[in-house]
């Protein structure tokens, strides 16, 4: 969020077990409205064809949350 108020688009990646802490964090912080990209938990311990699975997956989600954001 601290690049998001200097101007420079910024998207969380987060695992899905910590998006309702992320949503309160965003939401506490006056950004209810804050991007996510949502991966699958875990990402520790996971194999390498796993976690090129995610890496993929959050590329997806990133991509258009970047770069088709409505204007504010």
């Amino acid at each position: 969020m601290s690049a998001e108020r200097l101007g420079i688009p910024a998207v969380a990646v987060i695992t899905d077990r910590f998006e309702a802490s992320a949503r309160a964090m965003a939401e506490a912080n006056g950004r209810a409205d804050y991007p996510f990209a949502l991966i699958p938990h875990p990402v520790a311990g996971n194999r390498d064809d796993e976690l090129r699975a995610k890496a993929e997956l959050a590329v997806r989600l990133l991509v258009p949350l970047l770069t088709q954001r409505r204007s504010e």
